[in-house]
């Protein structure tokens, strides 16, 4: 073979290709499911990830195998395993805002004797990993989506992130849930405005009718802003005119807990 041949020649595919491309399609048959989807057909799962009905039978046998995929053959269909809970827990176990938001999250429950969320962005929504409720007994920690769009926990975050992940959690659609939800991008775009303008974002019954709550950004040690912090009470326990004063407080308590991660304001 010449040299000019052998420039040209193409690259065989390595151990570690395949490997990534094995990987990359369970990971796209895993982004299939959500919380609105939680059982698909093998036809469903074809039609979404765009593979042969080969492919995609042979990819959830494997992932069945190792507890990934449960399949209901009752009605023929596939739903997220119980393996992927016990990986999720012990990630949120080692996860660094799991375990330095707790002694805070804490404190500022006692400080307002109101219900405290933290939550992490996934992309899409905001989940919510720690929580205190007002009730002491009802306090504790539970992984929770929350849309992004109408809490506020959720537009605290959202307001940080750029004009392509804004579009994409728009692009899902703008659920209502109440008569006071946001469903206008353009009037999205101007609450986010004034969340970061405030510096922390409310909901005011967007998201469940009479709760009021206000959530402040975390950041991490880049500074980048990947979760939020809230307090809620229904409406009349938080007037108005007591929103900024507790505003406050909520983006001092985030603040710590962006310091604790690293970051340096």
């Amino acid at each position: 073979m010449s040299e000019s041949t052998a420039a040209i020649a193409p690259k065989k595919p390595t151990r570690s290709d395949e490997s990534l491309k094995s990987l990359t399609k369970v990971s796209r048959v895993l982004d299939c499911f959500s919380t609105s989807r939680r059982a698909l057909s093998l036809a469903e799962i074809c039609t979404e990830t765009g593979y042969p009905r080969s492919t995609a039978h042979r990819l959830l046998a494997a992932m069945r195998e190792v507890g990934f995929i449960e399949q209901d053959r009752g009605r023929d269909t596939y739903r997220l395993g119980l393996r992927l809970f016990e990986l999720g827990s012990v990630v949120l176990a080692n996860h660094d805002l799991n375990r330095e938001g707790h002694a805070i999250v804490d404190a500022l429950h006692r400080l307002t004797n109101r219900a405290v969320h933290l939550a992490v962005f996934d992309g899409l929504r905001a989940v919510v990993i720690q929580r205190s409720e007002a009730e002491p007994m009802l306090a504790t920690t539970m992984v929770e989506n929350s849309p992004a769009h109408c809490t506020s926990v959720g537009k605290a975050i959202l307001a940080y992130q750029s004009g392509e992940i804004v579009q994409r959690v728009i692009a899902t659609g703008l659920e209502r849930y109440t008569e006071t939800t946001i469903t206008d991008p353009a009037e999205l775009a101007d609450e986010l405005d004034q969340a970061r303008t405030r510096g922390y974002a409310i909901d005011n019954g967007e998201h469940q009718p009479g709760l009021r709550c206000i959530g402040a950004p975390i950041r991490n040690q880049a500074g980048l802003v990947f979760a939020g912090l809230s307090v809620s009470a229904p409406a009349w326990q938080m007037p108005v005119d007591e929103l900024d004063d507790l505003g406050r407080v909520v983006i001092y308590h985030a603040n710590l807990i962006s310091q604790r991660l690293g970051h340096t304001r």
